[in-house]
């Protein structure tokens, strides 16, 4: 009984490390197509976050399996039940990279009201940000869960900069207030992918030692 519950519990981690991997691509070509107004790759972007959705459902459904047919207790228990709230995350951050892949659809080919420095600079943040989230829950590493604290906080100040710079022009320049907008959005949702990578953050730490830390202050 207890090899076939390890076996489905390795199962479950392999999947969870798939959709992550799948995750971590999509969110690097989200920010390599707002760069270089790829708009060919933003498209298949949104069109693959489809995959990312359908590995969730089949993630959500091991992960009920094992609950209803295994019994498990204590630390097992804790990793089901931290698995469901990775996957949310997880598919949060590809509907994400999705959103800002539809948002250079609608900016399109044109001109960016700026050349784009310090918004691809923390788009990279939040990609290191999702490695080490990854890497925490594959080897249940609690000081590298804790570490994704400071990384949140210097994607948060370099969300402040951004929002402040793009309020300045479309201030001074109403013709490009409707590309301000669509960077501004761009801003917070990458800002929401970093918020993402504490929570799986916080899940490991809740694996490991079954405590509860917030790593969003």
């Amino acid at each position: 009984m207890r090899y076939k519950f390890d076996s489905l519990q390795n199962e479950l981690k392999k999947k969870i490390t798939e959709m992550g991997d799948l995750v971590h691509i999509a969110i690097q070509r989200t920010i390599q197509s707002l760069k270089e107004r790829d708009l060919e790759l933003a498209e298949k972007i949104v069109a693959d976050d489809s995959i990312i959705d359908n590995l969730e459902t089949e993630i959500e459904q091991l992960c009920t399996h094992l609950v209803a047919t295994q019994q498990p207790i204590a630390t097992d228990l804790r990793k089901i039940v931290s698995s469901y709230k990775i996957i949310f995350s997880l598919e949060r951050m590809g509907d994400l990279a999705a959103d800002i892949a539809n948002i250079s659809l609608r900016i399109g080919p044109v001109p960016l009201m700026k050349p784009l420095i310090d918004l691809p600079a923390m788009g990279e943040l939040v990609i290191s940000m999702m490695h080490t989230a990854l890497k925490a829950f594959i080897n249940e590493d609690v000081e590298l869960a804790r570490s994704l604290a400071e990384l949140d906080h210097q994607v948060d100040r370099y969300y402040k900069l951004i929002f402040d710079e793009i309020i300045d022009l479309i201030t001074k320049d109403p013709k490009v207030v409707s590309q301000g907008v669509y960077l501004l959005l761009v801003t917070r949702y990458i800002e929401r992918i970093g918020d993402y990578c504490t929570n799986i953050g916080e899940e490991v730490i809740y694996i490991v030692l079954g405590i509860r830390e917030d790593l969003n202050k």
